[in-house]
C-alpha cells in the first residue's frame, strides 16, 4: 500500500479477533501488520505484512514488539488476544516510549478485569444491583442447583462449568479461591446480550450496539440478532462511572425478570468485532479515526438483523497465488 497514511499492527491475526479487527480496517488507508505465533495460518488473508512473533509469556516477546515497531514505523497496535492485552499493559510505559498508540483500555479497568473476583468485590463495595453472587467460600450449599465454577483470570465462556452435583463440584473444591470461583446461575442462555460501547477520553458514550446472542461451544458469539440500546443506557453509564472505559468496550448481560445482570466487561475489542461492524458498528475504524486521525465519534446508524458465523477454508494451491 504505496500512499498509506502509515502502519497499525494487529495482534493475534490467526484468530477470530485478530482477523476480524484487519477485516474492519480493509479501508482504513493504513498499511496493515499481522502477528501470529503460527508459522501457517489464514494471517496472510487479512495482512499486507504478517510477523511471526514468540508467545506473549516469552521474555523474548516484548523486545521483540519493540523492534516490529521501530522496524515499521507503526502509528498504533491492536490487541487481538488477551493474552497480548494483557503483556501490553504490564509494559505499557515501556511501549509508549516509541510513541506508537497503544489500543488499550484505562489502565483501572484492565487491571479490574484481569481478575473477575476482585472485580466482583468493586461491584458490590459501589453496590450495583447487577452483579451476580459469586464465592470463593468452597461452599457447596452456598448457591442453589445448578451454579458456576469460571475461572477468575480468563475470558469470554472458557472453563465456565455448570456444576449441579457434589460430586462434580468436588473435582474443583481445591482450587477455588486459588484459580476458581463460584456464582450464582442467573437467567437462560436464551436472554443473553452483548453491548459494545465506544467510549471517549472523559468515558462518555460516543457510540454503541447491542445483540442479543447465542455463544459457540468455544466461548464466541455464533448467532447475534440487534437490539435497541436505549435499556442498557443507565447502567452503563453508573458502570463507566466506577471503571472509568476508554475506547472499545464490551459488557456482557443476562436478562432475569426486569433486571440486567452483568457477566462481565471485556476491556477490549471483542470476538464480536466483525459482527458489529456488518451492522454498521465498525468499532476499529472508530479508534483509528479517534485516536490517530483526531475525529470526534458519532452514533452510526445501526441496521436491523441478525448473524450467523460460519467457518471459511484458505487456500495455498502450489502452482497459482493464494486466494
Amino acid at each position: 500500500m504505496a500512499n498509506a497514511k502509515g502502519t497499525i499492527l494487529v495482534s493475534g491475526a490467526s484468530g477470530i479477533v485478530g482477523y476480524g479487527v484487519l477485516r474492519n480496517l480493509a479501508g482504513a488507508g493504513y498499511r496493515l501488520i499481522g502477528t501470529t505465533i503460527y508459522q501457517e495460518s489464514p494471517a496472510n488473508c487479512f495482512s499486507d505484512i504478517v510477523e511471526v512473533v514468540p508467545l506473549a509469556t516469552d521474555e523474548k516477546y516484548i523486545p521483540y514488539l519493540l523492534d516490529v515497531i521501530k522496524k515499521y514505523s507503526i502509528k498504533m497496535i491492536i490487541p487481538g488476544i488477551e493474552a497480548d492485552m494483557i503483556a501490553w499493559h504490564k509494559h505499557r510505559e515501556k511501549i509508549e516510549k516509541t510513541n506508537t498508540v497503544v489500543l488499550l483500555n484505562g489502565r483501572e479497568l484492565v487491571s479490574d478485569c484481569m481478575d473477575k473476583w476482585f472485580f466482583y468485590e468493586k461491584l458490590k463495595r459501589n453496590h450495583m444491583n447487577c452483579c451476580i453472587e459469586s464465592s470463593v467460600d468452597k461452599d457447596y450449599d452456598r448457591f442453589s442447583k445448578p451454579f458456576i465454577i469460571k475461572p477468575r483470570r480468563g475470558y469470554g465462556s472458557k472453563g465456565v462449568v455448570k456444576i449441579n452435583t457434589e460430586q462434580e463440584f468436588a473435582q474443583y473444591r481445591d482450587r477455588i479461591g486459588k484459580d476458581l470461583m463460584m456464582q450464582e446461575f442467573v437467567g437462560s442462555d436464551n436472554e443473553e446480550y452483548t453491548v459494545s460501547v465506544f467510549f471517549d477520553r472523559e468515558s462518555q458514550i460516543a457510540a454503541a450496539i447491542a445483540m442479543r446472542r447465542k455463544l459457540s461451544s468455544a466461548g464466541f458469539t455464533e448467532i447475534a440478532e440487534t437490539v435497541d440500546f436505549d435499556p442498557f443506557i443507565a447502567i452503563i453509564e453508573k458502570l463507566a462511572g466506577i471503571f472509568h472505559p476508554i475506547g472499545p468496550t464490551n459488557f456482557q448481560f443476562r436478562l432475569v425478570g426486569k433486571d440486567w445482570k452483568l457477566l462481565e466487561i471485556n476491556p477490549r475489542i471483542s470476538s464480536s468485532t466483525s459482527i458489529k461492524a456488518g451492522f454498521g458498528f465498525n468499532e476499529c475504524m472508530m479508534a483509528v479515526k479517534y485516536f490517530l486521525d483526531g475525529e470526534k465519534i458519532r452514533q452510526p446508524e445501526i441496521r436491523k438483523g441478525k448473524s450467523i458465523r460460519y467457518m471459511e477454508d484458505y487456500f495455498i494451491y502450489n502452482d497459482s497465488t493464494d486466494i
